[in-house]
């Protein structure tokens, strides 16, 4: 194991010389852990520890590589140096050795160190073992107590490492579930966001909501709820020909919630959008990400109404937008559950407004303006006023039924409405 250790964290794949850490120096955490399970990274996410002068070091490095610096925690000293393909993080030593500062971590698989220089690698508290076993076992109850969000943070690495959780730990997170209330809502919110993004989190968050941590988070969240993570995997697991592209791509650049991720939040929350909307906003999702799980609340159950006619089509579109793969993917995993209807059945329903959505030229689903605002206003000299929008969607709707085809049609067409 050592060698294959010492290859995977050769200082030759940093972005930075070995030459620049002061001796001793440590390597810690997730790359320490994945090198030890034989895991390679592409993107590398460095941590170090050092005895002192954390900051200048991270500020040296940052300098002379022009890269960017970042820093994170003045007075715990702790830095980051950001680089095009990785990421490292310098901190100072917590106590007077570095067994001292290992013993302060969350759980013994995170709580192992690695010398660079003399590539040994220091393991006090058997972390080692316990990834030979797949187990996340606490260090001590005083450390999950010091920082709440590892209890949340169990979960998450279980799922990302198929782990489990050992059943002392477990148990003294049930004990101290309570106390997540008191970390930071955008914490906790990152952590949920990672089980929320693959099936390997769904019976995770399932455990978590078993174990009390979820109950003052998704106050409206019944064993029901986590039933339906599990169908929302399921159902994507059917529209991944369709819309398997879609939903993994996040709502935003900006914020990194996938569409996947959108349907199973709004399985979570209370099934009526404004009710939501107010839990959404106390845990502080964005609002594009509160828009997406309030318009898929309100209109998956509006899909199910079969033979709408164009307008209506037209109209749940225009309203869907991007959401509409979610909005699908809900409306299947509620039927595969409420219904007992097979997964492919259940599409089959939803089918002529998916091979609509999926065709650019479709002009229900995406339609194409022929006039603008502006040509109605200066045509038919009329004001700048709501009956301009409405006029607008008349014509879409005209368009999409194939009355008409050409902007002077269109023209004509909100002439007569106007005259009616």
């Amino acid at each position: 194991m050592h060698n294959s250790v010492s290859a995977i964290l050769a200082p030759s794949n940093w972005p930075f010389s070995l030459e620049w850490l002061p001796q001793p120096a440590y390597m810690v955490g997730g790359a320490v852990r994945d090198a030890i399970l034989g895991r390679t990274r592409e993107y590398w996410d460095l941590d170090f520890v050092i005895p002192s002068d954390a900051v200048k070091v991270a500020r040296a490095i940052a300098k002379h590589y022009q890269a960017g610096f970042v820093l994170l925690d003045a007075e715990r000293k702790i830095a980051r140096v950001v680089f095009p393909q990785a990421t490292a993080d310098f901190a100072q030593q917590e106590g007077n050795s570095i067994e001292t500062d290992l013993h302060r971590r969350d759980f013994t698989i995170n709580a192992i160190a690695y010398n660079p220089h003399t590539q040994e690698i220091i393991d006090p508290l058997q972390g080692c073992a316990d990834l030979q076993q797949g187990l996340l076992r606490m260090i001590s109850p005083a450390n999950l107590k010091d920082d709440p969000l590892r209890l949340m943070r169990a979960y998450r690495q279980a799922a990302q490492l198929s782990f489990k959780i050992e059943p002392t730990t477990q148990a003294t997170i049930c004990a101290l579930a309570s106390s997540i209330t008191t970390v930071a809502a955008e914490r906790v919110r990152t952590e949920i966001g990672y089980l929320l993004a693959s099936p390997q989190g769904t019976p995770w968050l399932a455990n978590a909501g078993k174990d009390g941590l979820l109950t003052d988070l998704f106050k409206n969240a019944t064993g029901e709820s986590f039933e339906k993570l599990a169908a929302v995997d399921t159902a994507a697991a059917i529209l991944a020909p369709q819309f398997g592209t879609e939903l993994q791509q996040y709502v935003r650049d900006t914020v990194k919630t996938t569409w996947l991720g959108i349907a199973k939040l709004a399985c979570l929350v209370h099934p009526h959008p404004e009710v939501a909307e107010i839990e959404l906003q106390e845990l502080t999702y964005s609002r594009a990400e509160i828009r997406a799980v309030m318009t898929a609340l309100k209109l998956f159950p509006q899909l199910k109404s079969s033979n709408k006619s164009i307008r209506e089509q037209y109209l749940l579109f225009l309203e869907a937008g991007n959401v509409f793969p979610t909005i699908v993917l809900l409306a299947v995993a509620q039927d595969t559950l409420v219904e007992a209807i097979s997964g492919d059945k259940s599409l089959l329903v939803y089918s002529p407004l998916v091979s609509r959505y999926l065709n650019p030229d479709d002009l229900v689903a995406h339609p194409t303006q022929l006039v603008s605002g502006k040509d109605l206003m200066v045509t038919l000299k009329i004001p700048a006023s709501p009956v301009v929008g409405e006029l607008l969607t008349e014509i879409a709707i005209a368009q999409a039924e194939g009355k008409i085809a050409t902007a002077e049609a269109a023209i004509e067409f909100a002439r007569q409405i106007l005259e009616n």
